[in-house]
């Protein structure tokens, strides 16, 4: 009975233990990550990204001070990441794209424009094409922009 209740435990112990080991390792390999991104867009640390958000895979960070912006996404094949000096921009906004069928949103992308060549620059926050079962992402990621688009903003005027 004893040696029966004590292999019962071990593989408890076990299948419990191997997800948990590797959520760890996971996350410890996303922080070292995240960091040396920020300290390679820092620019020899000029920007000190003091404001960061994390959220569905994605990384926000900001230097109101130095107006450094950086924007990390691992939510893709490839990890992609953005950095922009906010003092070339004139402003910022959220732009929602939805399917002309359903009125789904389909993207949710941040606008920045540059003040000299009025290029835009689009960066995306949300794709249906990447979470097309989960809705609450999309929650989640509208309420993200718009906070992020508030905080540039702040960040220029």
């Amino acid at each position: 009975m004893d040696t029966s209740v004590t292999i019962i435990g071990l593989i408890i112990t076990v299948l419990i233990g191997i997800p948990l080991t590797l959520v760890f390792r996971s996350n410890i390999v996303n922080r070292a990550k995240i960091k040396e991104i920020k300290k390679q867009h820092s620019q020899n640390n000029y920007y000190n990204f003091e404001l960061t958000e994390t959220q569905n895979k994605k990384i926000l960070a900001i230097d109101q001070k130095k107006k450094g912006f950086l924007f990390i996404d691992f939510s893709y094949k490839e990890e992609t990441s953005y950095f922009v000096d906010l003092k070339n921009i004139l402003l910022c906004n959220m732009i929602e794209n939805k399917q002309e069928k359903t009125h789904i949103t389909s993207k949710i992308e941040i606008e920045l424009v540059y003040k000299t060549t009025m290029k835009k620059e689009l960066i995306p926050i949300y794709n249906i094409e990447n979470h097309y079962i989960d809705f609450n992402c999309l929650y989640e990621d509208q309420n993200l922009a718009k906070k992020w688009v508030t905080l540039i903003n702040k960040s220029i005027s």
